[in-house]
């Protein structure tokens, strides 16, 4: 299984997490950092600095 951890760093560089996006997209080529990031842009909206945010890549290989 492939998620994305997504955070934001306030004004004293501490990270604070949005939440955790599981890919269900099949086709690879439609995955882009813009596409990951967006998704962030949309949970916090626009009271934050969208220039902070970041992801980490979580990939969970269950059943193996």
């Amino acid at each position: 299984m492939l998620a994305y951890e997504l955070y934001w760093q306030d004004e004293g560089g501490d990270p604070h997490l949005i939440g955790v996006l599981p890919e269900r997209r099949k086709n690879s080529e439609r995955i882009t950092e813009d596409s990951i990031l967006n998704w962030g842009r949309e949970v916090i909206g626009d009271s934050q600095d969208v220039k902070k945010i970041y992801f980490v890549k979580i990939e969970n290989s269950v059943g193996t």
